[in-house]
C-alpha cells in the first residue's frame, strides 16, 4: 500500500464508517491548501450490523458476517486506489453490543487496523465537520444545527464555521424505532404513536442540553434525510448530485412521512429513489426527521450527501499535519 501523497500534494485518504444499519467507504483526495476534498471512490452497502440490538444486546451472528464480507470488498478497493492513511470508525450498534469484541477482532483480521468505536460526542463532532466544511455564509446562515438521523442513534451537533459549540446523542434511529415499535406491514396507528412517544422523549433531552433556539440552519445527514429530500424533489431515480443541498418544507417532510408510514414495504421498495436496504426502516427515520422540525420550529432542512465520512477523512489530513 502507498503513502497516500500524490504528485498534486494531495493526500489520498480513506475513511470508512460502520454503523446500525449500513457500512460505506470513502476514498478521497485531500487538499488542505486549497480546503477541497475530492471524492475517487464513495460507495455504501446496508448490512444492518445492528440486526436484534436493541432487544439482545448482541450482534447477531448473520450481521457480523454479512458486514465483515463488505468490509473485505472495500479493503479491496483501498488497496486498487493506493489511499495511504485509513480510518474506520464505528458507531451505535458496537457501542451497545455485549459481544463488541467480535466484530473488534473481525476487522483487524480484514483490514490489519482497529476500528475505533466513536463516543456520541467525538461521532457528532466529525459529522458536523464534514457536512459544514465546505459552508458559506451566503450558502447557509450560521448557527447550523447537523442532525444525523443514523439506524441506533441521532446525533445533533450546533456550531458555527467548523466549531462545535454543543453536542448529543440520543438513542432514537430508524432501525431502533423499527425493531422497537414498527413492526406491522404497514405500522399501526398504536405502533406510530408508541415510536412518536419515543422520539418526544429524546427531543426533550436534546432541547435541555443544547440551544436548538439559537440555530439559524437545520442541516439533515444520513439516508433517512437524503431520501426524504429525493422523494420530495421527485427524482426519477436516487442522485446524490441533486440531493446534495436540497431544501425541503417541513410541510413536504410531513407529507411524506404520513405517506411512507401509509405503505407496505412492497409500495416502498417500488419507489425509485428507495434503497431495497432501507424499505423496512424508511418510516421510522422519516419520523425522526419530522418530528424534530416540529418539535424544534424549522420550515426546512439542507440535505447533506458530506457527513460523518468526510469528517473521517479530513480528520486523517490533521492527524498527517500534526
Amino acid at each position: 500500500m502507498t503513502d497516500g501523497v500524490r504528485h498534486d500534494g494531495a493526500l489520498r485518504v480513506a475513511a470508512l464508517d460502520c454503523g446500525t444499519n449500513s457500512l460505506r467507504l470513502l476514498v478521497a483526495d485531500a487538499d488542505p491548501a486549497h480546503g477541497t476534498l475530492i471524492d475517487v471512490e464513495r460507495t455504501m452497502e446496508i448490512v444492518r450490523l445492528g440486526q436484534g440490538v436493541d432487544a439482545t444486546g448482541r450482534l447477531a451472528p448473520e450481521a457480523l458476517e454479512r458486514t465483515l464480507s463488505a468490509l473485505a470488498r472495500f479493503a479491496a478497493v483501498i488497496v486498487a486506489s493506493g489511499a495511504g492513511p485509513i480510518r474506520m470508525v464505528a458507531t451505535s450498534a458496537t457501542r451497545d453490543a455485549a459481544n463488541s469484541a467480535d466484530f473488534l477482532a473481525g476487522v483487524r483480521a480484514v483490514l490489519g487496523i482497529d476500528p475505533e468505536v466513536l463516543s456520541g460526542d467525538e461521532e457528532a463532532r466529525l459529522s458536523f465537520l464534514g457536512a459544514t466544511a465546505e459552508f458559506s455564509d451566503a450558502l447557509a446562515e450560521p448557527p447550523y444545527l447537523v442532525v444525523d438521523i443514523g439506524g441506533g442513534s441521532t446525533e445533533f451537533v450546533l456550531g458555527d464555521h467548523g466549531t462545535v459549540t454543543e453536542a448529543v446523542s440520543v438513542d432514537i434511529g430508524c432501525v431502533r424505532m423499527t425493531e422497537r415499535h414498527l413492526r406491522d406491514d404497514p405500522p399501526t396507528r398504536a405502533q406510530i404513536l408508541a415510536a412518536r412517544a419515543d422520539v418526544a422523549a429524546a427531543l426533550d433531552i436534546v432541547r435541555a442540553k443544547i440551544d436548538v433556539e439559537s440555530a439559524r440552519t437545520l442541516i439533515g445527514l444520513a439516508g433517512s434525510v437524503t431520501t426524504v429530500a429525493a422523494l420530495a424533489l421527485g427524482l426519477p431515480g436516487y442522485d446524490p448530485n441533486l440531493i446534495h443541498h436540497a431544501r425541503v418544507s417541513a410541510g413536504q417532510v410531513r407529507e411524506i412521512t404520513r405517506d411512507l408510514l401509509r405503505q407496505s414495504r412492497a409500495e416502498r421498495g417500488r419507489l425509485a429513489v428507495m434503497h431495497p436496504g432501507r424499505v423496512d426502516v424508511i418510516g421510522g427515520g422519516a419520523m425522526i426527521l419530522e418530528a424534530l422540525m416540529t418539535a424544534f420550529g424549522f420550515p426546512q432542512v439542507l440535505a447533506s450527501e458530506h457527513d460523518i465520512l468526510d469528517g473521517i477523512a479530513w480528520s486523517l489530513v490533521d492527524r498527517e499535519n500534526r
